[in-house]
């Protein structure tokens, strides 16, 4: 089984809920065991600010499914809680699941790249991942706590359970 850990991020009709929601779907997937989520974060947008702050998590899976077929899966229940995809790529939305790392997979396909190409840069995905897998390496060979001490927190805040 491949170690999988998705992003999820949410800005529009209850953001909190919309996590909950989506871990709970993470859950009943199939070929996919659920390990663990990190705690809820708050953080600022990326891209246009006239749109509210976020709350963001990294959900950790082990799965046999392909790549692409689990995109799907996400994408499905991106859908399912009202995600509209949109022109524009840092926009509000009820929804966001991101394939962050598919085990030690480098995927740069027209649906997909993995690792995510912003991972090392944001705080709101580093953090949280840095919660549930202090020990975890990218497959470039870079620690992530190596990351998190050269990253700054742009108010990053962690919400109580």
């Amino acid at each position: 089984m491949f170690d999988v850990y998705l992003g999820l991020g949410a800005n529009l009709n209850s953001p909190k809920l919309q996590l909950d929601n989506a871990i709970a779907a993470l859950k009943q997937l199939p070929k996919c065991e659920f390990v663990k989520a990190s705690h809820y974060y708050a953080s600022k947008p990326m891209g246009p600010q006239d749109q509210p702050d976020y709350i963001n998590a990294v959900a950790y899976i082990k799965t046999n499914l392909p790549p692409e077929q689990l995109l799907d899966l996400t994408q499905q229940i991106e859908l399912q809680h009202g995600r509209v995809r949109k022109a524009e790529r840092w926009g509000a939305r009820t929804l966001d699941i991101d394939t962050l790392l598919f085990g030690d997979k480098i995927i740069n396909t027209p649906r997909l790249t993995v690792p995510h190409y912003g991972l090392s840069e944001r705080e709101f995905v580093i953090f949280p991942l840095l919660e549930i897998a202090p020990q975890l390496v990218l497959p470039s060979g870079v620690a992530i706590k190596d990351i998190a001490k050269n990253l700054p927190l742009n108010d990053l805040q962690q919400l109580p359970l």
